[in-house]
């Protein structure tokens, strides 16, 4: 562990760019007001950028990436450093493998791109907590992004044109599409104004940032949130309509995009890079490997953290994932009895068991109510989901878990038993021996567990995962967590696989699934050789929405970057 030193990726920023840096006194950037302009070791200079996040691409694919875009006339890219993906406990820093910032920079250096860096603190970008990390949150009283109350844009304005009267022109995020909710259709942007906004913007002579040129993946547990009168999760693919595709391959808008660029600037002679080989396979039955609660002295095995009344994933420093909430009934109800969490105090979805048996679900702004029945001493189990923290908006202390204490009819229901899941270190490392032999439920419904081997005959390819009549949960190939599925709900039905998670022939592939609902009769996979990102099977569900939430004529407010 490393020693303690402040918070802040700032003081280890600044070292690391000036190794980068060996002829500094050779070059210049100069903002030339007078003319408004920049100069670039000392000739004019406009620059024309695109957003890619390095966080969101796997290492092995920088370099393809990166190509690609330069091969489509820009000269620089633009891309946040989060927080909470380099520090991820206090005093604890990560810049190994896809964290290696050096490695990344190098990367754009051999590509003959600039470098916008804009590392944070906050950066949103639709990223778990907006980049800050959720240690922060342990203290339960912080106070995030807070401001001057009497801050006041046009003086603001007006007090930097009074010292910066002329300067260049720059449009820092020009939209190339949009992010996706769970739920809502799939946002696009078409490529006729995406072209026509550039260029005219160029002919200003403007300098202009793509926001995003290529967008990636949320893998595992990183993807965002906004509340825009409900909670509303970001999906897995954060493929944003970009001109090169999640899977990396061009899209005739980068093709619209270059012919743009092309009239204002030379851009790269020679062919693009042709889109990655793909692969189909399947369908693959999977096979019923247990329920959640069969492994909880694996996926806890230092025991429970027990508390008169229910803590938070922060209190029990549980960043990611998953955490289980146990208590007993002290007396039988015999008829079907109210349950519920004051105070909209599931966060942020809750799946609750009696005995073992699944009984429904409880869902952040959305599903505030189930009816349970017990005996004296039943098991009630409630499986907490985090599914991401806000990442917009000012003074958002997402905390995760219960907030409040469930309550049962009229008893408010104390004496828990926490326990925080190490779920990946279980699919990652138990797993794979295959030695676990627990007891199957009769009839597998709540969070259980679902696998399946599988070869590659002929050559791999990058590939994207299809869970037809499966309802929601998270998915693992060869022990990687590729981030969760809600077939249910869309827009997205297929996740990005790229092919270097996966073994070639002579060896065996697995896939693992944690299904939180219900399973399809025929508990089958396919790999397809194309995603499916704009299917939502039943739209904003305003049928089941709380009264305190979005009116379905209510207008949606953007996110912010």
């Amino acid at each position: 562990m490393a020693p303690k030193k402040p918070s802040c990726l700032h003081s280890l920023l600044l070292p690391l760019l000036t190794l980068l840096l060996p002829q500094a006194d050779t070059r210049s950037f100069v903002v030339d007001r007078d003319h408004d302009r920049f100069l670039l070791d000392g000739a004019p200079f406009r620059y024309v950028s695109g957003s890619l996040h390095y966080f969101r691409v796997p290492r092995v694919l920088w370099a393809d990436r990166l190509l690609k875009m330069r091969w489509s006339g820009l000269n620089t890219i633009q891309f946040y450093v989060p927080w909470n993906y380099h520090e991820p406990q206090p005093g604890v820093y990560n810049f190994n493998g896809s964290r290696d910032l050096i490695a990344f920079l190098n990367e754009a250096a051999l590509a003959n791109l600039l470098v916008i860096l804009r590392p944070g603190p906050y950066i949103c970008a639709e990223w778990e907590m907006g980049g800050l990390p959720s240690w922060l949150l342990r203290k339960p009283e912080i106070h995030l992004r807070t401001s001057d109350p009497a801050d006041n844009m046009t003086k603001i304005f007006t007090l930097l044109r009074k010292y910066e009267p002329h300067g260049p022109l720059v449009n820092s995020e020009y939209y190339t599409g949009w992010l996706d909710y769970w739920g809502q259709n799939h946002s696009t942007q078409s490529v006729s104004a995406v072209t026509k906004g550039l260029e005219n913007m160029l002919e200003l002579g403007a300098s202009v940032n793509m926001y995003m040129f290529h967008g990636g993946t949320n893998f595992g547990y990183w993807n965002g949130a906004d509340k825009k009168g409900r909670f509303l999760p970001i999906t897995t693919s954060y493929d944003y309509d970009a001109p090169i595709s999640e899977a990396g391959d061009p899209t005739p808008k980068l093709f619209a995009l270059r012919n743009v660029i092309s009239k204002f600037q030379e851009v790269p002679l020679g062919p693009l890079p042709p889109p990655s080989p793909k692969m189909m396979l399947g369908p693959l039955t999977l096979h019923l490997v247990g329920h959640l609660l069969a492994f909880l002295d694996l996926l806890c095995p230092h025991g429970p953290i027990n508390s008169i009344l229910p803590m938070t994933f922060e209190a029990v420093k549980q960043d990611h994932g998953f955490m289980l909430y146990r208590t007993y009934l002290t007396h039988t109800i015999f008829e079907p009895t109210p349950f519920w969490v004051p105070n909209n105090g599931v966060h942020d979805r809750a799946y609750v068991m009696v005995d073992g048996v699944f009984q429904g679900v409880l869902e952040r702004n959305m599903r505030d109510k189930l009816f349970l029945m017990g005996k004296l001493g039943s098991k009630l189990d409630i499986l907490l989901e985090n599914m991401g923290r806000l990442s917009f908006g000012s003074n958002s202390s997402d905390f995760k878990g219960l907030l409040e204490p469930p309550i049962l009819g009229h008893t408010i229901l104390t004496q828990w038993m926490m326990f925080p899941l190490k779920i990946d270190n279980l699919v990652k490392w138990w797993f794979p021996l295959q030695l676990l032999k627990r007891p199957h439920p009769q009839a597998p419904s709540g969070p259980t567990f679902y696998s399946k081997t599988f070869p590659i005959v002929g050559s791999v390819g990058d590939t994207f995962l299809y869970l037809p009549g499966w309802t929601k949960g998270q998915v693992w190939i060869n022990g990687f967590n590729l981030g969760r599925y809600w077939t249910t709900q869309g827009p997205q039905q297929t996740l990005y696989v790229p092919r270097f998670l996966l073994f070639p022939k002579g060896a065996l592939n697995k896939i693992t699934l944690l299904e939180l609902e219900n399973v399809p009769l025929q508990p089958q996979v396919q790999f397809l050789d194309k995603p499916i990102l704009n299917s939502t099977l039943h739209g904003l569900r305003i049928d089941s929405l709380s009264a305190d939430t979005l009116s379905a004529s209510e207008p949606m407010e953007l996110s912010g970057h």
